[in-house]
């Protein structure tokens, strides 16, 4: 069910590292963090170029029904999965339904949603040790650098992002945060620079074997040659 939390939390993607599922403990990844909005308004936002105008009191994301025969084994899960400095919180979450009307998705408005229910949510503590306090390490730029090399025992950093989009996307809006996307745009910008200088690479090494190679074969031909002119 697609909805919103209000007022209560922000979203940012690039404030908290991972050092186990999209990096390592010497080289940590980047994840998106739901943290409390009274801390997150102590920060700087180096975000706010790309979003001047969004609206900060929302939180959009998906909310599931979990049968009471699966819970212990669905909140183990979780558990594990939000191991890395989350707790545990529940907070009103805001069904919302989007305009069938063609034309530009409707803007987030809680005003068209059904009554909100509580959720439980995983929410960033300021005590993670992986949570990024200095803003040159959540800048953009420096956050597109970590996620185009990261890797971890669930994958590439890379894939994390462009899947978080996708899901952002598809959730009834028709678009991602607008940070989501920024990040999105400067890793696929790093990856073409990389394949760039990798093509350029394979032509120079190219250039280097073939000639070789074409010696060598003119070498063997000439030997032939001259076993060709003993025989007659």
């Amino acid at each position: 069910m697609t909805g919103v939390f209000q007022a209560i939390s922000k979203a940012m993607f690039g404030d908290s590292g991972s050092a186990d599922h999209r990096g390592t403990p010497e080289s940590n990844g980047r994840v998106v963090t739901v943290i409390e909005r009274s801390f997150w308004e102590t920060l700087s936002d180096p975000h706010q170029d790309v979003q001047p105008n969004s609206n900060e009191s929302l939180v959009w994301g998906a909310a599931y029904h979990i049968p009471a025969s699966h819970a212990e084994e669905v909140n183990a899960y979780l558990d594990h999965r939000e191991i890395n400095g989350y707790s545990v919180h529940y907070t009103p979450f805001h069904p919302y339904t989007p305009s069938t009307q063609e034309g530009e998705p409707d803007a987030p408005d809680p005003s068209n949603s059904s009554p909100p229910f509580l959720c439980m949510v995983y929410i960033g503590l300021p005590t993670n040790s992986q949570f990024l306090r200095n803003p040159t390490d959540r800048d953009p730029s420096s956050v597109a650098g970590v996620i185009a090399k990261s890797r971890g025992q669930s994958g590439e950093n890379k894939e994390y992002l462009y899947l978080l989009e996708k899901a952002l996307e598809g959730i009834g809006l028709g678009y991602a945060d607008a940070h989501v996307t920024d990040l999105v745009r400067r890793v696929r910008a790093l990856e073409g620079v990389r394949e760039g200088r990798k093509s350029q690479s394979e032509i120079d090494v190219e250039k280097i074997t073939i000639p070789e190679a074409e010696y060598r074969e003119d070498e063997a031909m000439e030997e032939v040659d001259e076993h060709v002119e003993r025989k007659a």
